[in-house]
């Protein structure tokens, strides 16, 4: 295997599929249909650099953490075999990228990309602190949409909070899910979850009740922009894919969890991307 490969495995890069359609989705959003190939680009390559930075860090700072946990383990035998100096290097490269491409975008976006950096430098230490490390790795990815919004447009507006919410809560309530997989070796390590902190039938419910959120969020968007036929089918897919998924975690439990992920979570923000820019272009 060669390092390349070794590397998008450590950083799960196939996972980008998480973060860009949201991003899309204001973009698409704000700017009324496709937008001009330059800004779609740009807000491309932004999204991936940043969430390139973020996961090496995470892994550069967790590699110790890593290495105890035997669902984890292989991540500190890709970064020896990397060698941390070059991890580090590319995460400030990725850095350097991001603040690059959003100087392409627009002076708003430049003078807000060191928010992301920022939160990103936080998030991994969150989870020795504090169980909301959850709510708060939602907020880093509920910020994309807005992201994608103030490319197109550079001006502030209450719509895309509605886009924010939704994200937010849609990755708390899956991150609270992934958490499940490791709630006994969390509380050896004395590492902060929900499921540790208040046990793994609470974990569930409470993702529930984000993902309900997610869907309700979404459905106020749809109304309150007057968005069309293929935009609510895509939110009734996706209301059926989010069922499924809790369905199968309640059913069958943390052994459904990758499953759950790659057959349904990863497709929620596609499809509601998708629906959403056909929507807004035939209209």
């Amino acid at each position: 295997m060669n390092k390349i490969t070794v590397f998008f495995n450590l950083i799960k890069f196939e996972h980008s599929l998480f973060a860009l359609p949201f991003a899309y989705l204001g973009l698409f959003l704000a700017g009324g249909g496709f937008p001009q190939f330059h800004i779609f680009l740009w807000v491309t390559v932004a999204m991936v650099a940043i969430r390139t930075s973020a996961m090496s860090l995470n892994r550069l700072i967790d590699q110790a953490i890593d290495e105890k946990n035997p669902r984890t383990k292989q991540r500190g035998d890709s970064l020896r075999m990397l060698r941390r100096p070059v991890v580090w290097v590319i995460t400030f490269v990725s850095i350097a990228i991001f603040l690059v491409a959003c100087a392409q975008l627009n002076p708003l976006c430049f003078a807000l990309s060191p928010i992301p950096i920022l939160f990103v430098w936080i998030y991994p230490s969150l989870k020795k602190i504090t169980w909301l490390s959850h709510l708060f790795l939602g907020m880093i990815l509920g910020i994309a949409p807005y992201g994608g919004w103030l490319a197109a447009r550079a001006q502030w507006s209450w719509i895309p909070v509605l886009l924010v919410l939704a994200v937010a809560a849609w990755v708390s309530g899956f991150d609270m899910f992934y958490a499940l997989q490791d709630v006994e070796f969390d509380r050896m390590e004395n590492l902060k979850s929900f499921p540790v902190r208040f046990g793994v039938e609470k974990a569930m419910v409470a993702a529930r009740w984000l993902h309900g959120v997610t869907l309700v969020a979404l459905g106020a968007l749809g109304v309150i922009l007057r968005l069309g036929f293929w935009y609510w089918t895509g939110w009734l897919v996706i209301v059926g894919l989010i069922v499924q998924e809790h369905r199968l975690v309640s059913r069958f439990g943390v052994g459904k969890i990758n499953e759950a992920f790659f057959n349904m979570n990863a497709w929620v923000s596609v499809i509601i991307f998708i629906a959403t820019a056909i929507d807004v272009t035939l209209s």
